[in-house]
């Protein structure tokens, strides 16, 4: 199963459809009904299906079908043809996350003979990679269908221990239109780059703030919140101010923390010291910030459905926690308890000759085995 799915080139600027295709006719042929939710072009979709009884309080299996891109790392072999060698199974996205995908998807033949009493519900979403957008939607398809689960588990990669927190991530795309003129008579002009280079030493100073007063005993590394800049471009020669610049920047955040509340102080800034200085010289300059991307933490949760049930299944009763941000914190906000656990390690995802261990499949499937016979 997990050599079919790493077959499809599913990158996040690509279909997933030829996938989604795949699952569906599989549940199909196991005579399992599924649901579609597609993204507003029609080329990608989300999916969900519900194996057992048509009752409340079951659990929900959900993982992303997309992964990033293989373009400028060196593979040692064809990254979207499985490869086993001495024990581990390389592939573009066997970490993150077809891993789990498949494992729960092999996995469907035994619930279907496993007399379950609560519902196993399996969710597949799209566009986790670029900002968590595909399963907003799907999450609204099922609470609409009626579906009332008791808890979701996220199968990211984390060696399936529990975690029961990550970070959350705010993306913004700031584009800056300035007044070009000739760089000797600068006085005259305004620079987009140069705005550009104040904004982001303004991010830069909240990191830095936000270093100096973060709680020692925050279990997050690092323990505050973060703003980086990633990708910027703009101008278009030395002698000439720059008439534009645009730049992405991210905003990791902890799970306390409110992610309008620091877009609100980056725009603030933005239309209170910056843009009245930029207008006094050419009326026609603006900023414009827009955001791209909300993905909410995950919470831990006092006495959550989700982590009682994922510790009973794993045996793991240590804290963890992640800075990388899942779709976990989005099923939370809709009110259903969520945790993250899944085969394999985060240090593969993204990284050339991606693997996961056969061993942490084993895990996964035997995880599985405890949660049919819990639920039935």
């Amino acid at each position: 199963m997990l050599a079919k799915l790493v077959s499809f080139p599913t990158v996040s600027d690509r279909s997933n459809l030829d996938l989604i295709d795949f699952v569906e006719t599989y549940l199909a042929d196991n005579d399992i009904a599924s649901t579609r939710v597609y993204d507003e072009t029609g080329q990608k979709a989300a999916l969900f299906a519900t194996i057992g009884p048509d009752v409340d309080g079951g659990v929900v299996l959900s993982a992303h079908t997309d992964v990033v891109p293989v373009v400028g790392q060196d593979w040692t072999s064809e990254p979207f043809v499985l490869r086993a060698d001495n024990g581990r199974l390389y592939g573009r996205g066997s970490a993150d996350m077809k891993g789990f995908a498949a494992s729960v998807l092999a996995d469907v033949p035994n619930m279907l003979t496993s007399n379950l009493k609560a519902p196993i519900h399996i969710a597949l979403s799209y566009d986790e990679e670029v900002g968590c957008l595909g399963a907003p939607p799907m999450i609204e398809r099922m609470l609409e269908a009626g579906l009332k689960p008791r808890c979701v588990i996220v199968g990211e990669p984390t060696n399936m221990q529990v975690v029961t927190g990550h970070k959350g991530i705010k993306v913004l795309k700031t584009r800056i239109l300035g007044h070009s003129v000739h760089s000797s008579q600068l006085d005259r002009g305004v620079s987009a780059i140069s705005v550009a280079a104040r904004l982001i030493s303004w991010m830069d100073a909240r990191t830095a703030e936000n270093k100096e007063r973060a709680d020692p005993d925050c279990p997050f590394d690092p323990p505050y919140t973060t703003l980086h800049c990633g990708t910027i471009k703009g101008g278009s020669a030395h002698n000439i101010t720059a008439a534009e610049c645009e730049f992405v920047t991210d905003i990791r955040l902890l799970p306390t923390e409110s992610g309008e509340e620091w877009v609100a102080r980056y725009r603030s800034f933005v239309e209170e010291d910056v843009l009245p200085g930029m207008k006094a010289i050419a009326e026609a300059c603006d900023i414009e910030v827009t955001e791209t991307a909300d993905v909410p933490g995950l919470r831990p949760e006092e006495n959550g459905a989700a982590e009682e049930l994922v510790r009973q299944l794993t045996g793991d009763n240590a804290s963890h926690v992640v800075v990388y941000a899942t779709e976990g914190g989005q099923f939370q906000e809709r009110g259903l308890s969520s945790v993250v656990c899944g085969p394999g390690s985060i240090d593969q995802a993204h990284q050339s000759d991606e693997f996961i261990d056969v061993a942490e499949l084993e895990k996964c499937q035997a995880f599985l085995e405890r949660l049919r016979t819990k639920l039935s």
